[in-house]
């Protein structure tokens, strides 16, 4: 039934930009079911410039939480702006506590957040946080969406400015093959990064079956994907730290597949819509975090008693031994991957 009455409703996601991805298909949701509605998202700024793309976002609040913005005063700032705003609804998937106090600072006349909230009781209403689900479904259940049958598996939408189409259509150079592969070794934790030498014999391995890589991610991936490049004379190009968020996805859109670590390139990937492998090291699936659109897959050495070691990662193998990303050899990758390719 559509709601003619027009709301003013805000989301609040300032966690990291692959969770930032995954609430595009629940704003979607919202827009649909509030048409008349105008969306404004709270975030960080380096997940800033997905929300700024999509079609369905009215207006970004950026809150850099953890940099300029950390302290008190900032945050009572950023309290009186959301207040000052008059919003009618406000729906919160980011937990923490500081999230909460937003939602609740806001007078909104509906303000619901998970039940797993640092301070559920700072929520006019809760809905349960489901371990079991993907993240995108939990997502959705917070707006009371029907996740059942895989009706959650909505992909996540955003425009691409015809100046980047341009932009990425004048680096054709680096498409050399008819089938190009994007491989994205780096993350935010070390131990969700798949060990560079094994990433390396994978390319190794593409290369020789006629393959053209382009490795990707942002600035602090530039050296990995350097050293990675050295390695080769030629068919494969490093752009890590050269494009932005949004280029990156115009970019994978002109690739086959994307084979990455457990973190954001995994969500544009789906963007783009292009298949793609996301090796798991310290993490798993089961946290809800992976691709879900056709021809993708996973890949994880899962025996052992110390996996999963953390929902996150963590800077170092809490063990020293890093056995979950050791023990998946590179022909184990190559293996699911040309599964899923020739699918």
């Amino acid at each position: 039934m559509e709601i003619l009455t027009k709301k003013n409703i805000l989301v609040i996601q300032t966690a990291f930009l692959g969770d930032a991805i995954l609430t595009l298909p629940m704003i979607q949701k919202i827009k649909e079911l509030f048409p008349h509605s105008e969306i404004t998202v709270l975030c960080i700024p380096a997940a800033a410039e997905i929300f700024y793309h999509s079609p369905f976002i009215k207006d970004v609040i950026e809150f850099d939480k953890k940099g300029a913005q950390r302290s008190i005063f900032n945050f009572i700032k950023l309290l009186l702006k959301v207040r000052s705003r008059k919003f009618t609804m406000v729906y919160s998937p980011h937990r923490s506590f500081r999230s909460a106090l937003v939602a609740f600072f806001s007078r909104a006349e509906i303000t619901i957040g998970f039940d797993t909230s640092a301070s559920p009781f700072l929520y006019k209403k809760n809905v349960k946080y489901r371990n079991d689900l993907h993240e995108v479904a939990r997502n959705l259940e917070l707006i009371g969406f029907d996740t059942s049958n895989n009706k959650w598996k909505i992909m996540p939408i955003i425009e691409i400015p015809e100046e980047t189409k341009r932009k990425i259509s004048d680096m054709a150079h680096l498409f050399k093959s008819p089938q190009t592969i994007a491989v994205a070794p780096g993350s935010v934790w070390n131990t969700k990064i798949y060990p560079k030498e094994y990433f390396t014999e994978i390319i190794r391995l593409l290369v020789a079956k006629k393959y053209s890589i382009i490795l990707i991610g942002g600035k602090e991936d530039q050296l990995l994907c350097v050293e990675i490049e050295k390695e080769f004379n030629s068919d494969v190009f490093s752009v890590a730290g050269k494009v932005n968020v949004i280029e990156s996805i115009e970019l994978l859109k002109n690739c086959s597949a994307l084979i990455c670590n457990d973190s954001a390139p995994t969500h544009l990937a789906m963007i783009a819509n292009i298949s793609v492998l996301t090796i798991y090291c310290s993490t798993i699936p089961d946290f809800g975090f992976y691709p879900y659109n056709e021809n993708s897959g996973i890949v994880s050495y899962n025996d052992l008693q110390c996996k999963p070691c953390g929902i996150h990662g963590h800077k170092e193998c809490p063990i020293k031994t890093f056995d979950c990303g050791l023990n998946l050899l590179p022909q184990e990758v190559i293996a699911k991957f040309e599964k899923i390719i020739s699918a």
